[in-house]
């Protein structure tokens, strides 16, 4: 038998955050002492350990699904839910893998021309690059570019003439819009296409430790799992046995 402290303890959590979880259905109802207290037991202390891993894998949001599709013997949906977990992060690893290799083409690209100080109009920047407006137009609905607005005509900053120039590089080396908009949201994020390699190398520490994650909340959900059909088993055979 446990306290709410004593579960807490035991993952530097604080006890009402256990009593948060229970309230909101990631771990089991607990029993009541006589005076009001909660009780709780081996079958708490795991559903609490699962749900503490999957948090580090998963999130709070799929986390919690998993444990109360668990809890209320739904065990389809729960394994459904960590399925579509590891395809998003599939498809992390393979967007990562493009934006390396975009990464690769920009390193041995050479320079491209000074871009215009002042916003330019569609009209000139696709002369800039022997593209039709069309194709600008095309390269903003894929989330490639996002032009501000003058009035109804569009206007394209300095910085969206980079991000041109860059779309256009890799539409040659046969990259498709989505790959390249994603490769246009890391340029952003590092700050420039300089710092882009190192980037690529904090994104792929992250992909990896949460796929160790991912792991470990697995591993300790299947330990639950296993104790759950331990206990009905033994209950079973008991009530079997009277």
């Amino acid at each position: 038998m446990y306290r709410p402290v004593d579960l807490a303890r035991a993952h530097g959590l604080s006890a009402q955050a256990v009593r948060n979880y229970e309230q909101a259905g990631m771990i089991p109802p607990a029993a009541r002492t006589v005076s009001g207290y909660r009780v709780y037991t081996d079958n708490h202390v795991g559903a609490l350990a699962a749900y503490v891993a999957l948090l580090q894998g998963y999130g709070y949001s799929a986390a919690g699904e998993v444990m109360r599709s668990v809890l209320r013997g739904d065990l389809p949906s729960a394994l459904a839910m960590l399925d579509a977990a590891h395809v998003l992060l599939q498809r992390d690893r393979e967007t990562l893998d493009r934006v390396a290799s975009a990464a690769v083409v920009l390193a041995s690209a050479p320079p491209a021309g000074a871009a215009p100080e002042r916003p330019v109009s569609v009209g000139v920047l696709a002369h800039r690059l022997g593209v039709t407006p069309a194709t600008l137009r095309k390269w903003e609905r894929a989330g490639v570019l996002a032009p501000a607005r003058s009035g109804t005509a569009r206007a394209y900053s300095p910085e969206d003439v980079r991000d041109a120039e860059l779309a256009h590089l890799l539409r040659r080396g046969g990259y498709l819009l989505d790959h390249i908009a994603a490769v246009i949201e890391q340029v952003h994020t590092a700050g420039g296409a300089g710092p882009l390699a190192d980037s690529i190398d904090q994104w792929r520490e992250r992909i990896t430790a949460r796929g160790l994650a991912m792991l470990t909340g697995s591993a300790r959900l299947a330990e639950y799992l296993s104790f759950l059909e331990l206990t009905h088993g033994n209950a079973a055979a008991s009530h079997d046995g009277r």
